[in-house]
């Protein structure tokens, strides 16, 4: 089945991609990596409207649904644009929906509030944070984006509770990664003080099933723009490239390794779109969905990337070549909020037994 943007939708992603095209070149995210500035992007995109665009519009959001959020990691991932505290945000804000002022403060004034969970698990898969009914505390490993925000919300024991950052009891540490348009921090909770979510026990379980597959699914997302530039830049390269007096491009080895990229690219957008849809209107398929395009896209991304790489050869690592910066995203991707592996045990779980035909 292929998914089908509505009219408006392909408008949208083609304005966002021509203002990241005109914002952020990969000359001049290589500039901002270089410097560790994620600031710049991320002042740009709340500012010129971006950052709430797929958020509900009573949260103080600019409309839309998880299928437009989904557009924009997309793109977000096309142009390796340092979006870290964007998708930490979009998977807190299910929470948030309880606490009305907070949700409009990240949305209108782009105040980042990220989910405080492992960025290597599924969320909704524990913390070691406890608390004793006024403060937290704990340590949580490798939160996206920790270093970037001014809120997390913390899951503990079958709640959530909200904490500001700046305040005694939390200390942030961040971690180096070899992708550096993304960012990761341990976070540390001593006595921190925390407002409870008030959301009961069922509440908040569903909130971080509904975090874990938007993670699914806006990563995934990112994985998909990541592998379609890669595609691109290999594809612009062959062309250019020459031995024997001839692009390598017009060897069959290389126009095959080009054609199985494609079929990646065109089967990853359509399991996609319609996951994110079935994920958006909370039908009764999309655990299956989420987790299939968790587990695919970026299981397809990775070997697409290793394809890339291989055509390119060792340029392609360079850090002046673009094709690193994509590179380094896809691989990050496969890993980030679960690996395949563990998003195929969550689908086996939810798919049904079949009995076999006895012989």
């Amino acid at each position: 089945m292929r998914w089908e943007l509505s009219a408006e939708q392909a408008d949208f992603r083609s304005v966002l991609a021509d203002w990241l095209a005109q914002t952020c070149p990969a000359e001049t995210v290589r500039d901002w990596l270089d410097a560790g500035d994620h600031g710049t992007f991320e002042e740009r995109f709340v500012g010129e409207g971006w950052f709430g665009v797929g958020a509900p519009e009573e949260l103080g959001g600019e409309g839309g649904g998880l299928v437009e959020l989904a557009l924009a990691a997309e793109e977000l991932g096309r142009s390796a644009a340092p979006s870290s505290a964007w998708l930490g945000s979009m998977l807190a804000l299910p929470a948030l929906a309880a606490l009305p002022e907070a949700a409009k403060a990240l949305l209108a004034d782009g105040v980042t509030t990220v989910l405080a969970v492992p960025a290597g698990q599924v969320p909704g898969s524990g913390s070691g944070v406890t608390t004793d009914g006024a403060s937290l505390t704990g340590r949580i490993p490798t939160v996206l984006a920790a270093s970037r925000a001014r809120r997390l919300v913390v899951p503990v024991n079958g709640a959530l509770h909200l904490v500001e950052v700046d305040q005694p009891g939390v200390r942030i540490t961040p971690r180096a990664l070899t992708d550096r348009s993304r960012t990761v921090a341990d976070v540390e909770l001593d006595g921190a003080r925390a407002l409870a979510i008030p959301l009961d026990g069922a509440e908040s379980a569903q909130a971080l099933e509904l975090a874990a597959r938007r993670a699914a699914i806006l990563v995934a997302a990112d994985a998909l723009g990541a592998m379609e530039r890669m595609l691109d830049t290999t594809v612009e390269y062959t062309l250019q490239r020459k031995q024997f007096g001839v692009p390598i491009g017009s060897f069959q080895a290389v126009k095959h390794a080009a054609a199985e990229m494609l079929v990646k690219v065109e089967s990853a957008r359509s399991i996609l779109y319609l996951a994110a849809a079935s994920v958006g209107a909370d039908e009764g398929d999309a655990p299956v969905l989420a987790a299939a395009a968790k587990a695919q896209i970026c299981a397809a991304a990775s070997a697409a990337a290793d394809s890339a790489l291989t055509l390119h050869g060792a340029i392609g690592y360079t850090w002046e070549h673009d094709l690193q910066l994509y590179y380094k995203r896809a691989k990050l991707d496969v890993e980030l909020f679960g690996s395949p592996g563990l998003w195929n045990d969550r689908l086996a779980d939810r798919l049904a037994l079949v009995p076999t035909a006895q012989g």
